[in-house]
């Protein structure tokens, strides 16, 4: 979609014309909290900064001025830490959530630029702790298969981080690894050696009900939802995930009225559902009930970004950040075309870390 175009005045004195959108999707391209954090708050008090297409290298400008929602994205968030309360700051305040990606691939060495799986486990719960519980989502993300990692190997790891997070997270959200359809994750892999199998699925359907039956047994009563996979899971109460997610706005953020406006959303207050004859009206089936118990929402509108992949429910946002900029180093990383590549860009960010853009540019 086209956001409101604005003019922005640019620190080297030009004006230039500038996306302004309600919500701010920080990235799926790098993460910026790990990363970027001091970058993108220095960006959001300057009011803009400025983005490289990697489809044809243009540079454009987005506006922060009309910001109302952040969804951070991330492997590790702790730099956020420092930052957060600042959204607090501004008129109106500015909602945000952050998607956790919170994989445990140690023994593998398949995330060589991580923090221990114990120190990304003490932040999440920090994180929830300050921003509270629902606003920290929790991913595995990508379930891997290789000579040495199984169904089994992975239904472990995720116990082990299950039972951590009881009582900080309402969610998990995962994905399959679809190494053949990423041309470049394939090539890294077999360069780093790396023996992968593919998905199948019949193994996507057995690891589903497995993981659904641990959820039960174990009484986490998480809520489990995929990201871009088909819709074969509900069976096993997993649906399809919106990861950038008009739901979640709508709980943190319905007093925010411009947003609910450009969402599509009307709040109700349950005391309006009396009728002249002193009884209560139903609440709509598909109303979204809100955590102060007094008022709850409902949707007109269908707010999917169409510029996603085909099997992405995540709702219309405007991501900030840019590929080949992420050290983590993940061996199975769609988003750069190489480590060193990624290294090399990050560096140049060292020695401009205030730019207009992530890379210095």
């Amino acid at each position: 979609m086209s956001w409101i175009k604005r003019e922005i005045h640019l620190e080297n004195g030009n004006i230039a014309k500038a996306q302004s959108p309600y919500i701010i999707s920080a990235s799926r391209s790098t993460d910026i909290p790990a990363f970027y954090s001091d970058w993108f708050f220095h960006r959001l008090e300057k009011g803009y900064s400025a983005w490289i297409n990697p489809f044809n290298g243009e540079k454009s400008y987005v506006s922060y001025q009309d910001v109302r929602f952040i969804v951070f994205w991330s492997k590790n968030p702790k730099p956020l830490l420092e930052h957060i309360h600042k959204l607090n700051m501004y008129k109106p305040h500015i909602n945000c959530y952050i998607q956790y990606t919170l994989n445990d691939y140690e023994a593998e060495g398949l995330e060589k630029g991580v923090p221990s799986l114990n120190e990304r486990i003490e932040t999440f719960k920090v994180l929830t702790d300050k921003l509270g519980k629902g606003h920290v989502i929790w991913r595995f993300d990508p379930l891997i298969l290789t000579d040495s990692i199984s169904i089994n190997t992975l239904l472990k790891k995720i116990e082990k981080i299950g039972d951590n997070l009881v009582g900080y997270t309402e969610k998990l959200v995962f994905s399959f690894a679809d190494i053949e359809s990423y041309r470049k994750v394939k090539t890294n892999l077999i360069h780093n050696n790396i023996y992968y199998n593919e998905w199948s699925e019949e193994s996507m359907i057995e690891f589903a009900q497995r993981l659904s039956l641990l959820n039960k047994s174990k009484g986490w009563n998480y809520i489990l939802s995929t990201c871009g996979e088909k819709s074969i899971f509900k069976e096993f109460d997993i649906d399809a995930n919106r990861c950038i997610d008009d739901n979640l706005m709508i709980r943190f953020a319905w007093k925010d009225d411009i947003l609910m406006n450009f969402l599509g959303v009307k709040i109700y207050s349950k005391d309006s559902t009396m009728n002249l004859f002193d009884q209560t009206e139903k609440i709509p089936e598909k109303a979204i009930l809100l955590d102060d118990k007094k008022h709850y929402a409902v949707k007109s509108k269908n707010n999917t970004d169409k510029g996603q992949r085909i099997l992405c429910g995540c709702v219309v946002s405007k991501d900030i950040g840019e590929y080949n900029t992420c050290p983590h180093q993940c061996e199975y990383c769609y988003a750069n075309t190489s480590k060193e590549t990624a290294i090399t860009n990050y560096n140049r960010h060292k020695l401009n870390p205030y730019s207009e853009t992530i890379t210095g540019k």
